[in-house]
């Protein structure tokens, strides 16, 4: 049994939005009760003390789109890469990668990943892998490390025609067999078929993932994040992307659909009327100058609208930061996305987990996953439940995380990997980058 406190607890229960000097109590993987310090220290003597230093104690955090392949790329330099566009961003860096990786390079970007997630707070991920160089067994590979680090994982592998039909059917198979290795660990682990964007899948490819897909597994998918993408679909099919996929029964309840810039009115109502979950991932979208999307018209149309990163970052702060710029830069608005964009991090991410997890996450009441943060943040101004959210995105970064607890297990206290060496685990993965970029150069 695990006492965390005392700090200011934000459970974003509604019941219960806010506690001064509180505590929040811990048994086994389960939360038991939330409250006053004082009140639970007296009522579980025997507890554990874990100090929140009068930190804001928090519900860890969730990230609905990741890209843990794309870790060992930081500080890569590719030869005869000037890239004009995305498609050029895609095909001159990051298929080259994804061709170049083997599963020890894999282990390494999960380590990489996973690192990082517990150091700013990140309890659960939702990734979209590609390893071409090596695909049997990846999925497993990443999971090791997401057990070992307790970052609870939806995982999937990407679908693509761009290495040919073989290995097409090996993506698929990937996918399939670990959905099976999932089921034995559904409360850390689950897992959708990934498939990368349309441009990239035939419709052949699309109706033998459908038919493979018995199992019925949620789609993780990129929809026209690149205007590339919907050229394509207009060209050879004569249909928008959306309404292809939707046509080719990829969209639905348990689909993430990333990105969703180039699409049209019709598009978002479709996208409605299937509960798709669609997920923003907004530096991405600024650094491949691909656009923005109008999370406001996605929003409102009652879209379950989520907030990731695509590798970019594992801070999920910031892309919060990033989020509340790009939706008011778009709108030329600097009144919209003051609840959108926390609406979409801290409530719908956690709903969005919850279609794939069993479980109560992204929140701090009894019953719920004892996955807890807590972030050093000494307020400058007086702080309340009703702007927390402004607290957050002008005052904290993923760096202020000093303890973070998933599962009922301490992973880091304050700033401290708890059972691993920090050290020693970027030793390997370094020696693991220098071999994959001399491969990449060669």
């Amino acid at each position: 049994m695990i006492l965390l406190g005392e700090g200011t607890v934000f459970t974003r229960d509604a019941k219960r939005p806010m506690i001064e000097h509180g505590a929040v109590v811990m048994e086994d993987t389960k939360i038991i009760e939330v409250g006053d310090f004082e009140m639970l220290r007296k009522k579980y003597p025997e507890a554990d003390y874990v100090d929140a230093h009068g930190g804001i104690i928090h519900p860890g955090l969730i990230n609905v789109h990741h890209h843990i392949y794309s870790a060992l790329a930081r500080g890569l330099s590719l030869t005869d890469f000037a890239p004009k566009d995305f498609l050029e961003v895609l095909e001159g860096q990051w298929f080259r990668i994804d061709k170049g990786l083997m599963n020890p390079n894999t282990k390494a970007s999960a380590v990489a990943t996973y690192l990082s997630c517990i150091q700013y707070g990140v309890t659960t991920i939702f990734d979209h892998h590609a390893s071409y160089g090596e695909i049997d067994g990846s999925l497993s590979v990443i999971a090791e490390e997401a057990k070992r680090f307790g970052v609870r994982s939806c995982l999937c592998y990407e679908v693509s025609d761009r290495n040919g039909r073989e290995e097409m059917e090996k993506a698929v198979a990937e996918n399939l067999r670990f959905a099976q290795e999932a089921k034995k660990d559904p409360d850390h682990l689950t897992a959708m078929m990934g498939l990368h964007a349309s441009f990239t899948l035939s419709s052949e490819t699309l109706d033998y993932v459908v038919n493979e897909n018995a199992e019925n597994l949620g789609y993780h998918i990129h929809v026209a994040e690149g205007i590339a993408d919907l050229e394509d679909s207009l060209n050879k099919y004569g249909l928008r992307t959306v309404e292809r996929l939707y046509q080719k029964g990829i969209l639905g309840k348990k689909t993430l659909a990333g990105h969703c810039i180039h699409v049209n009115d019709d598009e978002v109502k479709r996208l409605a009327e299937t509960d798709t979950m669609v997920v923003h991932n907004p530096e991405s979208n600024m650094g491949n100058a691909v656009g923005a999307p109008d999370i406001l018209k996605l929003y409102n149309e009652g879209i379950l609208l989520g907030l990731g990163t695509d590798g970019y970052t594992s801070d999920m702060f910031e892309s919060y930061k990033a989020a509340n710029c790009l939706v008011k830069h778009r709108a030329q608005n600097p009144g919209v996305g003051w609840t959108e964009v926390p609406e979409m991090l801290f409530n719908n991410n956690r709903m969005m987990a919850e279609r794939h997890f069993s479980q109560t996450l992204g929140v701090l009441k009894p019953g719920a996953v004892a996955d807890v943060i807590v972030i050093d943040y000494d307020a400058p101004t007086a702080m309340n439940e009703s702007n927390i959210n402004s607290h957050l995105l002008f005052g904290v970064n993923g760096s202020d995380v000093v303890t973070t607890i998933s599962d009922g297990i301490v992973r880091m206290k304050d700033r401290e990997l708890q059972g691993m060496n920090k050290k020693a685990l970027l030793t390997e993965v370094r020696a693991e980058a220098d071999s994959l970029w001399k491969r990449l150069n060669g």
